[in-house]
């Protein structure tokens, strides 16, 4: 049979063939110029050969130049440079595969197979589903769609957009099916967490007795799709089956087996399999990392972090994420930041993973700044990263900022999500921003969330703590499913506007309902108790927390029965509670009860609280005012000033009281003794006239020694007007 070429070229082809597979480009570089030298590039399967040189040598703008100057291009040239391009997964690369294509149907030269699975992969690259169809419509037009790998990146690109359903009729009729086109349709399913539908098209597999194609690539894919407790056992099973099959050998099965029982809560399995692995990479590594810290191990991940960069293995990104957020759920900042060097070492700190990860470490850890400077430094942020720089704000306390930073997000015309919307309405809660929050609250609707956990439970708190309880109610009862945080913010809402009794009442409901309060739960009951002077009914709920439930009371729980006992006059029973509690409560519950001993004219106890905060070395300015007030009605001009020297020399100082109100979508704040205000000198004459109407209807202010001079003078004197009556006069 004649040779399609001249014979003194085989040798030129076989050799370029051999630089080719072991990548010896400078070589090939020789052979290429012998060939334009020669003249032999007119020949188009020697030029053909010198693009798939440079294409898998990995010098693609060399591959593409040698392409254009090809004048007699065949479909072995373009399917050359095609399938280059798409194996490189970038999106630029794919687009040019796309170009390449467009220009490929100009020429009119035919595609086949080969083809179109390189466009298939551009295709899935971009997830462009239309392009995808079109060429798929092609292939299908030149009997091309049969071909097992053209079909199989066709599976792949309707897999990764999430079009399942069209999947599986492609799969379906598939005449060949090989191991991709197996694990690729398994993989689909497993990706929109349809695990059912996975395992039985593994069982299928398995019954079809196609053993050829159960290899560690369908393994691997069937054991991503057990995320869930609930599937561990199953997993355990293919676990066996993998084993009998041999391949546990095999490092990606290994780690999709450590990944599987992490997911699934079994840590102490994943550990095994863990410390069974002979060949440990970074993915082994980081898989059992980020398993200890998504279950809240944050130390043993860590510990491993540690032993994993003594044995010489480098982290990948996806390990540095794991272990940056184990920092961040332990508040561990000087092992963050040794992440963040660590990462800007290894050359991730600029992987958006990584970056995200710092941002929410730092903001969880209290680093707000720290938090910030790096969401500045990332041009385009994503709805991850807006909702962790975000949430970082609300949880340090600044709620204008992460309104602000909101703000910045919307007219970025970045997309909130449901994390989101719940930090920000938290933010609103948190400075009874009701105008704000009912804004937020038409956001939710035009993105179209739904009332589901944790949109409902912040809304339904967002207008409790506003005072809107009726609206409050009105989403908490419209919400399809709610949890304890859901309660709480509903009971809580009720007690904090003065409806107790409701308060109560709903902590039935939600026993009857099944949902098993919590410690919160127990202190907003406790605080409803205090407000409506409850003090037996306080005691019967004290006493539940650990005998139905379990749960041993903290602080809060201590301070809530010292606040019912001390509203309820009952200050000696207060103070042998506080000297009984088994809880290292510090300072709280002392200055609860010196508040309640001056409130109660008890001024013998309050002195014996006050000193009690004194020997702690309390940093509060006002339990140092109202001792000093407590010994001046006793006349213990001595005291007064030990305490009065005492408060100097620790260096306390009395903060000013800050009030604000919002009136037309504006926030006015007053700080007492406030002359900034524009309005200062109507709202004072405001409050002039509502003292006179006051005093005229017979009212007189309630006297209290410890504070004469302040007192006496008090409605005379507008210097010393508080923040409150500012606040209410401005809004009048």
């Amino acid at each position: 049979m004649p040779l399609p070429f001249p014979p003194q070229q085989v040798q030129v082809l076989r050799t370029l063939l051999h630089c080719t597979v072991n990548k010896e480009l400078s070589r090939g570089r020789v052979l290429h110029a012998r060939i334009l030298r020669d003249g032999s590039f007119s020949f188009t399967h020697l030029a053909n050969a010198v693009i798939n040189l440079y294409a898998k040598c990995g010098h693609l703008a060399e591959a593409n130049l040698v392409f254009d100057n090809i004048v007699h291009k065949d479909v072995v040239s373009w399917n050359c440079l095609i399938n280059a391009f798409s194996q490189q997964q970038a999106h630029s690369s794919s687009s040019h595969v796309m170009r390449l294509f467009h220009r490929m149907m100009a020429c009119t030269t035919v595609p086949n197979a080969h083809t179109f699975a390189g466009v298939f992969t551009a295709a899935s690259n971009l997830a462009d589903v239309s392009a995808g169809r079109l060429a798929h419509a092609l292939a299908v037009k030149t009997a091309c769609s049969e071909d097992v790998f053209a079909a199989s990146s066709l599976l792949n690109l309707y897999c990764k957009t999430g079009l399942v359903a069209e999947a599986r009729e492609l799969f379906d009729e598939m005449p060949v099916r090989n191991a991709v086109s197996w694990a690729t349709m398994i993989s689909g399913y497993a990706s929109k967490e349809f695990v059912y539908e996975a395992f039985e098209l593994f069982e299928l597999l398995r019954r079809e007795k196609e053993g050829d194609n159960e290899n560690e690539f369908v393994f691997t894919s069937v054991l991503s799709a057990l995320t869930c407790h609930v599937f561990v056992d199953t997993g355990r099973q293919v676990h066996s089956l993998a084993v009998k099959n041999g391949l546990v050998c095999f490092v990606s099965v290994g780690n999709a087996l450590v990944t599987m029982y992490a997911k699934c809560g079994s840590l102490e399995d994943a550990l095994k399999t863990f410390e069974l692995s002979g060949n440990k990479n970074s993915i082994t590594w980081s898989a059992m990392v980020t398993g200890f810290a998504q279950s809240g191990d944050a130390d043993k991940a860590l510990k491993l972090f540690y032993n994993m960069h003594h044995s010489g293995v480098l982290p990948s990104e996806y390990t540095l994420v794991g272990v940056i957020n184990a920092c961040s759920d332990v508040c561990a900042t000087v092992e963050g930041r040794q992440m963040h060097g660590y990462s800007l070492k290894l050359g991730y700190e600029l992987q958006l993973y990584v970056l995200s990860a710092l941002v929410d470490m730092y903001a969880k850890c209290g680093s707000i700044g720290d938090a910030r400077k790096g969401f500045e430094y990332i041009q385009q942020p994503d709805v991850v990263l807006w909702t962790s720089i975000i949430t970082g704000y609300v949880q340090n306390g600044d709620y204008e900022g992460a309104l602000n930073l909101y703000g910045k997000m919307q007219m970025g015309r970045v997309i909130p999500n449901d994390l989101t919307m719940a930090s920000v309405l938290k933010a609103c809660s948190n400075l009874a921003a009701l105008d704000q929050g009912k804004q937020m609250h038409a956001g939710i609707i035009k993105y179209g969330f739904s009332l589901e956990i944790p949109i409902g439970s912040a809304l339904s708190a967002m207008y409790a703590k506003c005072g809107s309880l009726d609206d409050g109610c009105r989403i908490f009862w419209r919400m399809p499913s709610r949890d304890v945080i859901s309660w709480n913010a509903m009971i809580s809402g009720l007690s904090q506007n003065g409806r107790g009794i409701e308060a109560l009442k709903l902590f039935e409901e939600m026993c009857s309902e099944g949902t098993k309060p919590d410690s919160v739960t127990f202190v907003n009951l406790l605080s409803a108790c205090s407000h409506m002077g409850l003090v037996d009914r306080g005691w019967v709920y004290f006493k539940m927390m650990f005998d139905e439930f379990n749960i041993a009371p903290t602080v809060e729980h201590y301070a809530c029965m010292v606040d019912i006992l001390s509203r309820a006059g009952q200050l000696n029973e207060a103070k042998e509670f506080i000297e009984s509690a088994t809880v290292d409560h510090c300072l709280c519950l002392w200055r609860i009860l010196l508040g309640a001993c001056k409130n109660h004219r008890n001024y013998d106890l309050g002195a014996y609280a006050g000193e009690k905060l004194m020997e702690l070395g309390s940093p509060e300015s006002s339990a140092y005012v109202l001792l000093s007030s407590i010994y001046t009605a006793l006349g213990k001009w001595e005291d007064v000033e030990r305490v009065r020297g005492m408060m100097k020399t620790r260096g306390v100082t009395k903060e000013p009281g800050c009030s604000w109100i919002e009136l037309k979508s504006l926030t006015h704040v007053f700080v007492v003794g406030d002359n900034m205000h524009p309005q200062i000198d109507e709202i004072r004459l405001a409050l002039k006239l509502l003292t006179k109407v006051m005093k005229d209807e017979g009212y007189q202010p309630l006297l209290d020694p410890l504070l004469p001079e302040i007192i006496s003078n008090g409605l005379k004197d507008q210097e010393v007007s508080d923040e409150i009556q500012l606040r209410v006069c401005g809004g009048l």
